[in-house]
């Protein structure tokens, strides 16, 4: 608790309720040199610096520092990329590898550097999705895929896992199309309000 104390009157030293008081306490000062506080000075330099002290803005600690919306695309560029290499080592159905090329194709276009980069961050939404589908829901429904085709070969006759797999990489399309929609529909809105304010500003 000692090894605190210095710490804690620095911070007040330079709060804004010292400084503040500071500066109507010098203040009070000027007015005592000046001959205008009188015999009553002392009181007059300390009630004007409670005041400035009570005046000023209250103390808040910083927000946290959160990487901003491209530096998260970047790490999610970079997962994506080691998630390519992952896939490139794994056999997967004619199928299954049909669809899942699908998906890769369309995540790496709303991953490409460029402009329809800078509007998929602009949406904090679509990056979470992005980001959940390369982390989280490519590679476990893949790893599953693999884990339960090797207990198939042991126990035959059970649902072919490569069903699930195709299904689950099917959804995970329709999600990553569903967004690309929202994105161009938000591009497209862009570019009517654009019009319209072109239409407004020819018509005064």
């Amino acid at each position: 608790m000692a090894t605190n104390r210095p710490h804690r009157l620095v911070g007040f030293l330079e709060s804004r309720k010292n400084l503040t008081g500071s500066a109507c306490g010098l203040a009070g000062v000027v007015l005592t040199l000046t001959g205008l506080a009188g015999p009553y000075w002392p009181v007059v330099v300390a009630g004007l610096y409670g005041a400035g002290a009570l005046l000023a803005p209250p103390e808040r600690p910083a927000p946290p520092d959160f990487p901003d919306p491209s530096a998260q695309l970047e790490e999610v560029r970079g997962d994506f990329g080691r998630l390519r290499g992952y896939l490139a080592d794994v056999e997967l159905p004619p199928a299954a590898e049909e669809r899942l090329a699908g998906l890769t194709g369309l995540l790496a276009g709303l991953l490409e550097p460029g402009w329809v980069a800078e509007v998929l961050a602009a949406d904090p939404e679509g990056l979470h999705a992005v980001s959940r589908a390369v982390r989280q829901d490519v590679p476990e429904a893949v790893d599953a895929y693999l884990r339960t085709r090797w207990w198939t070969r042991l126990t035959p006759g059970q649902q072919p896992p490569e069903a699930h797999l195709e299904r689950q990489l099917a959804l995970l399309r329709g999600e990553a199309e569903r967004l690309a929609d929202r994105l161009r529909d938000a591009e497209a809105r862009r570019q009517e309000s654009h019009t319209r304010y072109l239409e407004d500003r020819s018509e005064h």
